[in-house]
């Protein structure tokens, strides 16, 4: 080919898979019964299933790199939890706890009724109690304890020391003060109405009760037993309660497996269901309902193999890995599709294996370039810092991979062996021989079910199915229509302008309530905590590192001008902060202690220390050295996943501004790193992506700017998905960014495969070979992507965000990637065909000389010029006309036949025609051209070369120069060429 094209490997890598596919069709059952017998030994690896499974939320849903994580280690190391002195405050975990929201059905809650429901409620809670082995254990005994007692609700000794005045009683928010302390309502009354820092009305109390660590077996006994009875038993008429416990988030979320279990079944039957339909025919001989059926049966064994591989390598099994079967299912059928569509544009005269050869050679490269996509697209995936995506994207790059391998092997296999039983014209289902011609009498019935086996006479292929017949004569014209080309340039301008817009409406990271099924009772806890208790936040604390000169006013006062700066953030709240500094100097202040000296400072120390026990727990003070402190800020209103963000974010900031060496935590912000990595990584992601599936297409499709639209596809299609994913309330999360990532995979695939038929085309114009591309893959495309989508689809019913997102994402993947294939791009690529059509504007000199090649010009008068092709040559889209002329006097003949030929295409193998002449042959050697008479064992035979003459056989004996010998003769018109064969 002349012009731009790069098929120095897409050449050789079609003849290498043409080989192949006559390998595996000489030897069919070797590739049918192997992957059966891999299949088995490696889904041997289920067994391990169990042990594999790794669903802990931390591990798998925040980065394995975090700076929580660092820090969580330093605060841990400096400041160790005292079991004796509990603070829930100073906790470097979420800590062990149940918990339960009483919202009042009044107006307000602080109503003698409602409180005695609370009441009896706290009293069960108490009453709860468990056996470990021959001791029973009672809250009593496992609660989390402050100078031995229980940590108490603090509201709850409010309401019983004021007993039924507490309707009466004006109590302030969000400090009360009870007694000689301050206590803090923030977090245990909500929905306030307030005048003047007084408690008007409120809707909601809170309870925590907190156990002790480092006795998790029990702890975890009697939080199930709590999850077990709580509220049940209990009538409630004044408020209306909502439970959760430490456990809950973790148990809910691996509860989720049960749900997607049935959700796979649906999906299979679906899948099959599709695939039969898809591929049934009208025709007992031709039907592929076995061939549909055995596509997605390779797809199952595929995910069964990875899956045992992976098990029993020890891959961790996380429950994202679950959507993966779902994804298999919809790659492997699109992949059958591809290869069925090749399959019935192959003779059907040719030995099976033949055919099978020429099929793999047309679909090689569209499914190669697909799987490797797809499969780099995960593997790339595994950069990711987060152990969830990585798990998925192994165990799913892997079933590809099989899927690839099964789809050329085991479900090529079976594509000769229902090829044998068609060359046999037997039954799809009896497997008895069945005419080929419905016999006289018989009714249209008979004809429908018993009679079968028909083909185009033209092309010798299968009968061109109506969908394709639709994308040929209907679709392809009319979207290659002037008017229509500028409709669909309007829609994708329309298309691209609310893709950018979504774009900025992104969100980021996962809400942990998203993590739990929609009807858990876990999710009503969050949806009332969010409503009633979201005005407070979390309490970070902010930690020293390392020794500091706390005495020298100097340092001092840069230490308490970083603390001026966190007070000075929105989202803090001023009036509330903890320090073990602050109550020093008023200690010092009191007590006559000059603290701007070192060893004064330091001696008095431990003696303030004892006295306060909870700043004990804040100043790491060992071998008469401060080696880490810290102190709390109260933060307010972070209600949303940008608000969460915004915190971390501004936090970490101006702690790296201060001059003292800084840190910040919380226990959520363990779960708030994906913030600080999701986009980045997101990014990092689809670049490095993208930039692979440019190299690959490069290298796989003879055409660089052909690779340059399919760039461009991708782009297009990660733009779509992303802007519209955020029109859907889908956030950027763990969960969406694996989708992402696959979105690239998908994207190649829908834009390869038309691009690819396009750049191949030998039509002359542009449209024509949109038209021609459409034709060959426009229904395949379409199935894959139906295919796809009914994989996913049932996910939409399920009760788990992680399910219903997934499904979310990939819809948008493939209903754009499809738009892309069949609409976006073939129009696109008739406005700039250049690489393309320089396939078709073959020079004068070359069309002369092909000319010469083809239509056997054997009264050349250069006859030393070597032929231009050295492969077989066959003509195709043929017709044969009568001629009254006679071969020869000693056999008559009822008729000579004219050959109507487009001179300009090169297919291999031979070309069926009408049932009159079924057969004729090209070579580039010999030029012979051989018919057969219908009903008529007489072989004509013409045979020319480059150093003889024109020579004619009847039955394979040479008839004498000096005979009637047929002249072969052209002429140009409209690129036909006619070849007519007639006696002198």
């Amino acid at each position: 080919m002349a012009g731009c094209r790069t098929d120095c490997v897409e050449k050789p890598f079609s003849i290498g898979y043409k080989k192949f596919g006559r390998f595996v069709g000489l030897h069919p059952w070797w590739f049918f019964i192997g992957p059966l017998v891999l299949s088995t030994a490696l889904g041997s690896g289920f067994y391990f299933l169990e042990d594999r499974e790794a669903n802990d939320i931390e591990d798998q849903f925040t980065p394995t790199n975090g700076p929580a994580k660092l820090e969580r280690r330093f605060v841990q190391e400096n400041f160790p939890l005292n079991n004796s002195v509990f603070s829930n405050q100073r906790l470097y975990t979420d800590g062990i706890y149940a918990s339960f929201i009483a919202v009042s059905k009044a107006p307000h809650i602080f109503t003698d009724a409602a409180i005695q429901e609370i009441l009896s409620l706290d009293k069960k809670v108490k009453e709860i109690y468990i056996s470990n082995g021959h001791e029973q254990l009672t809250f009593e005994a496992l609660c989390a304890r402050k100078y031995d007692k229980c940590i108490p609700n603090k509201i709850l000794d409010i309401v019983n020391h004021y007993g039924s005045k507490i309707e009466e009683t004006e109590l302030t928010f969000p400090f009360f003060r009870f007694g000689f302390t301050h206590i803090f309502l923030g977090y245990s009354v909500g929905g306030l109405s307030l005048s003047s820092s007084v408690i008007k009305s409120a809707k909601a109390i809170r309870l925590l009760y907190f156990l002790k660590e480092g006795n998790r077996s029990s702890t975890d006994l009697w939080l199930n037993e709590f999850l077990r009875i709580f509220p049940s038993n209990v009538s409630l008429k004044f408020i209306k309660v909502t439970h959760s416990t430490s456990l809950s988030r973790q148990v809910e979320f691996e509860a989720n497996t049960k749900d997607v279990i049935p959700l796979f079944s649906i999906t299979y039957v679906i899948a099959i269901a599709f695939s039969i339909l898809s591929c049934l025919r009208f025709d007992c001989v031709r039907n592929k309902v076995w061939v549909a059926t055995f596509g997605v049966f390779s797809a199952g064994l595929a995910v069964l193999s990875a899956f045992g591989m992976m098990l029993h390598i020890g891959v961790p099994f996380v429950m994202t890995v679950a959507n993966s079967p779902f994804l298999i299912l919809g790659i492997g059928v699109d992949d059958m599709f591809i290869l069925i569509s090749c399959w019935q544009q192959t003779n059907v005269h040719d030995r099976v294996e033949d055919r099978l050869a020429d099929t793999y050679k047309e679909a090689a490269i569209s499914i190669t370039i697909t799987t490797l996509t797809d499969v780099l697209a995960f593997y790339i995936g595994l950069m990711t810092p987060f152990r969830s995506v990585q798990s998925f994207c192994l165990y799913t790059s892997t079933s590809i991979l099989f899927c690839y391998i099964y789809s050329i092997t085991f479900f090529g296999a079976f594509l000769v062996l229902n090829g044998r039983r068609e060359n046999g014209n037997k039954h799809w289902l009896t497997c008895k021989e069945v005419p080929g011609d419905c016999p006289i009498g018989r009714s249209k019935w008979y004809g429908l079910c018993c009679v079968g086996g028909a083909y185009d006479p033209q092309t010798g292929s299968e009968e061109v199915q109506p969908m394709n017949h639709f994308f040929k004569k209907y679709y392809g014209p009319f979207l290659t229509r002037s008017g229509t080309k500028v409709c669909v340039i309007l829609l994708y301008a329309v298309y691209l302008i609310i893709s950018v817009y979504g774009c900025f409406q992104i969100q980021e990271g996962i809400d942990l309530r998203n993590l739990a099924a929609d009807d858990s009772y876990v999710v009503k806890y969050y949806d009332d905590e969010k409503a009633y208790f979201s005005e407070y936040g979390p309490n970070i604390m902010v930690v020293v590192r390392g020794e500091f000169p706390y005495w020298d006013e100097k340092n001092r006062s840069d230490l308490e001008m970083c603390v001026e700066d966190f007070k000075n953030l929105s989202f803090i709240e001023k009036d509330i902060f903890t320090s073990w500094l602050k109550s020093y100097k008023h200690y010092g202040y009191h007590t006559n202690l000059n603290l701007s000296v070192e060893h004064v400072f330091k001696r008095n120390l431990g003696s303030f220390l004892k006295f306060y026990s909870d700043f004990k727990q804040d100043v790491n003070f060992t071998n008469n050295s401060i080696h880490a402190s810290r102190f709390f800020i109260q933060t307010v209103n972070i209600s949303t996943a940008i608000d969460e963000m915004n915190m971390l974010n501004n936090l970490r900031d101006t702690a790296k501004r201060c001059h003292v060496p800084l840190l910040v935590y919380h226990p959520a912000f363990i779960y708030h790193d994906q913030y600080a990595v999701i986009v980045s990584n997101t990014i990092q992601n689809i670049g490095v992506t993208t930039a692979v599936m440019l190299l690959i297409s490069l290298l796989l499709i003879p055409n660089p700017l052909c690779c340059l639209w399919v760039t461009f596809s991708i782009a297009s299609v990660i733009a779509g998905v992303t802007g519209f994913m955020a029109l859907w309330d889908v956030n950027l999360d763990t969960i969406s960014m694996i989708i992402l990532v696959v979105c690239i995979g998908f994207s190649v695939d829908f834009s390869a495969h038309i691009s690819y038929a396009f750049v191949s085309s030998n039509k002359p114009s542009a449209n024509e070979k949109a038209v021609e591309a459409l034709f060959h893959l426009g229904y395949p495309i379409l199935q894959g992507a139906v295919s796809t989508i009914l994989g996913v689809v049932v996910l939409s019913a399920s009760k788990n965000y992680i399910f219903r997102t997934f499904f979310k994402i990939m819809f948008l993947v493939i209903f754009f990637g499809l738009f892309h294939g069949i609409m976006f791009i073939p129009v696109f690529l008739t406005f700039f065909d250049i690489c393309s059509g320089s396939s078709s504007k073959v020079s004068t000199q070359e069309k002369t000389a092909a000319e010469n090649q083809d239509t056997g010009n054997f009264r050349s008068k250069n006859k030393q010029e070597k032929p231009i092709e050295q492969d077989k040559t066959i003509y195709d889209n043929c017709s044969f006309t009568p001629d009254n002329h006679q071969i020869c006097e000693t056999q008559s003949c009822p008729s000579v036949w004219t050959l109507n030929v487009n001179t300009h295409q090169t297919l291999s193998g031979q070309m069926c025609m009408i049932s009159t002449v079924p057969m004729f042959t090209v070579d580039s050697e010999t030029y012979k051209v051989q018919m057969y008479a219908a009903g008529n064992s007489t072989e004509l035979s013409v045979n020319w070369n480059q150093n003889t003459e024109c020579g004619l056989m009847v039955n394979n004996k040479t008839i004498p120069q000096e005979s009637n010998i047929p002249e072969l003769s052209c002429s140009d018109s409209e690129s036909n060429c006619l070849n007519s064969l007639r006696c002198p």
